[in-house]
């Protein structure tokens, strides 16, 4: 590490430099004769230049924001008679457009939250000079990847290591449709575990190909590689074309075969089938601002002496308690038995002397300076939504559970709460835990939601409310059956059967009642295996 640089600070500017497997693949597929004129954005210790080879006759630029990092780089490229200049500047600065054939690199990866200021203002400006409207919620990576492209001559090449974001977040749908809209042929690297050790960013590489300012020779296909690791890219299998349903739609399906993609396909757009948002809302819980103090176990409200006007039921924090069909006040009794918090301080009207007592303890604590309770006046009622119909886990090792909320519970922002439409309540809450237990269901879930640290499945609420679910008349139709199979079902989830509860659903809701084929269920279900284990793969290698 450079004198005057540090983690923290290389953390700050998104700097996550590269393994010389990657850079090395992503830059002999750019540079196709030895005049070619490369250029590499936020290049930080250049590993990508280092590939190019001391022969090469074209230009050699880099460009980096961090001026120790920019003349380190040249001096050693250099040193090894690579004929590079590297620039100590921010890349938004530079636009040498349509002056490159290849731009390769590792753009910066900083999330929204710190990517402000000056920086996001140009960032968007230089977006917004290709037609690309990037929201808010954009990490620097996006704005990069645009500008990048904008720098390449007709016919050009763009090889970049990106977050896998760019498959699935809502904020890169205007940039997956730019790369369709301005390249001729666009190909994606997915990795099966993670390549950056101890980043919990997991990567993709982009090869997009043929670039065209004018868009005439866009394309609506795109090629999928997977390989295991780095390692692999020596040895890549042959590609899997895929065309998106929607040219700036999420890119996940595509990690599916072409028979499960097909399965897929077929059921969804089948009108047997819906998405969460047709069955009703799907909302985040309550924010307390301090569960520890909020959230109460049953002895803990009989040990402060709280009246039953100072608290509300409430699902305990977290979701373990939810993975099977409903919650019920039986349950609620056994947790709260158990000692977990089965109740919410929220005095609901003028609160006991207990509760007053109880709420200067808290401010003897400074709980009332915590920020979500500081802004809201009285400190300590915290904002109340009704109990949903539904609670839905959105953390999850292995599939989302909507369990129904038998106990009128109230649920904090460990879980979310969907609520039902009107018309579609009284089967919603019978039968909705039991029909999404199918694996239709499950694959959907994989492919709308994102992997996370550890390997897990988050889901929010807008991936939720496309997340794909029997429809209300495939599931009225199949009532008797399905409300046969309860029990049985109950018992296999307590058991931690999954997989044989979801065989059984499957034979009501997608054999007899879809009609679908062995051979496109098998399929189905072996992608959803195959994006599972992928996604827990690359939570245990990070």
């Amino acid at each position: 590490m450079l004198p005057g640089d540090n983690a923290d600070l290389r953390k700050a500017r998104g700097a996550f430099f590269t393994p010389e497997p990657i850079a090395r693949f992503i830059t002999r597929w750019a540079i196709r004769t030895d005049a070619d004129d490369i250029v590499e954005p936020s290049c930080g210790e250049a590993v990508f230049l280092h590939q190019v080879g001391k022969n090469h006759r074209g230009r050699i630029v880099g460009i980096e924001i961090h001026a120790a990092s920019a003349s380190e780089s040249e001096r050693t490229l250099n040193r090894e008679g690579i004929p590079a200049v590297v620039h100590a500047s921010d890349f938004f600065f530079h636009e040498e457009f349509g002056q490159y054939d290849a731009a390769v690199g590792n753009p910066p990866y900083v999330r929204y939250q710190d990517w402000a200021g000056d920086a996001r203002a140009k960032s968007r400006e230089a977006a917004l000079r290709a037609g690309v409207n990037l929201t808010n919620l954009a990490s620097s990576w996006a704005a990069f990847t645009v500008h990048s492209a904008l720098h390449l001559r007709t016919g050009g090449r763009l090889g970049l290591v990106l977050p896998a974001e760019l498959l699935t977040v809502n904020y890169a749908a205007p940039v997956r449709k730019f790369l369709l809209d301005y390249f001729s042929e666009v190909t994606l690297v997915l990795f099966e575990e993670r390549v950056f050790p101890g980043v919990e960013v997991e990567a993709v590489l982009l090869l997009a190909d043929g670039y065209d300012p004018t868009g005439q020779s866009r394309t609506d296909r795109m090629s999928v590689h997977q390989v295991r690791d780095a390692d692999g890219l020596s040895d890549l299998a042959a590609a899997r074309r895929w065309t998106p349903p929607a040219r700036g739609g999420r890119w996940s399906a595509g990690l599916m075969s072409a028979a499960g993609l097909s399965a897929f396909t077929e059921v969804t757009e089948s009108a047997g089938f819906a998405t969460l948002s047709q069955w009703g809302d799907t909302t985040l819980g309550m924010v307390t601002g301090n569960n520890k103090y909020f959230a109460l176990s049953p002895a803990k409200v009989a040990e402060l002496g709280l009246a039953s006007t100072d608290v509300v039921l409430l699902s305990p924090p977290g979701s373990r308690h939810l993975r099977g069909l409903s919650l019920t006040s039986s349950d609620l009794r056994r947790l709260g038995a158990d000692g977990q918090a089965t109740f919410l301080f929220r005095p609901s009207a003028e609160p006991s002397d207990a509760a007053w007592s109880y709420i200067r303890s808290g401010e003897d604590l400074d709980v009332h300076t915590a920020y979500k309770c500081r802004v809201r006046k009285p400190w300590w009622r915290v904002p109340s939504l009704r109990p949903a119909d539904l609670f839905l886990t959105y953390m999850n090792a292995d599939t989302p559970r909507l369990s129904t909320n038998r106990a009128g519970a109230h649920h904090l922002n460990s879980v979310h709460g969907v609520y039902l439409k009107q018309e579609h309540r009284k089967g919603g809450m019978s039968l909705l835990s039991i029909a999404a237990l199918n694996s239709i269901t499950l694959l959907g879930a994989e492919v709308v939601g994102r992997a996370y640290g550890g390997g897990m499945l988050k889901i929010e609420p807008r991936e939720a409310d496309v997340l794909p679910l029997p429809s209300p008349s495939l599931v009225d139709g199949q009532r008797d059956a399905l409300n046969e199979l309860r029990p049985t079902i109950a018992a296999m989830l307590r058991s931690g059967l999954l997989m044989e509860a979801v065989a059984s659903v499957d034979e009501i809701l997608l054999t007899k009642g879809l009609r679908i084929s062995k051979r496109a269920l098998t399929a189905a279900r072996s992608d959803h295996a195959d994006l599972a284990a992928r996604r827990m793969a690359r939570g245990r290698s990070n």
